[in-house]
């Protein structure tokens, strides 16, 4: 029997890069919905769109799952699909933005069997539209969380 497929729609946002960041996902599976999203008060655009695909994949709650991301990160999609993140791996991150969520990412992705699919943004994907807004609100709710790694070590990057 073939397991059926999720499909998850995720978007990163952020107000100044960096400045107060937010992440969305929408999870469908067979008429089922979910959505997460969170706020953090300061943070980077790249840095959500991650987020967001980690969270989403971390909420499933089998291995193995057959999922399709629907995402309009160009980040997120090319450094898996075009090579670059084995590339980083094998040199341990040096050099590279992210390396915790990268890391967090690998784990959860290498459980299930992921695919990409690009869409363009703000072009009223529904669902991609809908993941924008989650991103959003989340950092303009007032309620955020501090990404740690980003605030220790920003001031390293930049």
């Amino acid at each position: 029997m073939m397991k059926p497929e999720i499909i998850i729609y995720t978007d990163g946002a952020a107000s100044g890069n960096p400045g107060p960041g937010g992440y969305g996902a929408v999870l469908t599976y067979g008429g089922y919905e979910k959505e997460l999203s969170k706020g953090f008060r300061k943070t980077t655009n790249n840095r959500m769109e991650l987020l967001a695909v980690i969270v989403a994949l971390e909420a499933l709650k089998n291995d193995g799952c057959i999922v399709t991301v629907v995402s309009d990160s160009k980040y997120v999609i090319d450094a898996v699909e075009k090579g670059w993140l084995k590339d980083w791996q094998k040199k341990d991150f040096k050099k590279k933005k992210n390396p915790d969520l990268w890391k967090r990412f690998l784990k959860v992705y290498n459980k299930h069997n992921v695919m990409f699919q690009w869409v363009k943004g703000h072009s009223n994907h529904p669902f991609n539209e809908r993941a924008d807004k989650l991103a959003v609100q989340a950092y303009k709710s007032g309620n955020l969380d501090i990404d740690e790694y980003y605030e220790q070590t920003e001031t390293i990057q930049e």
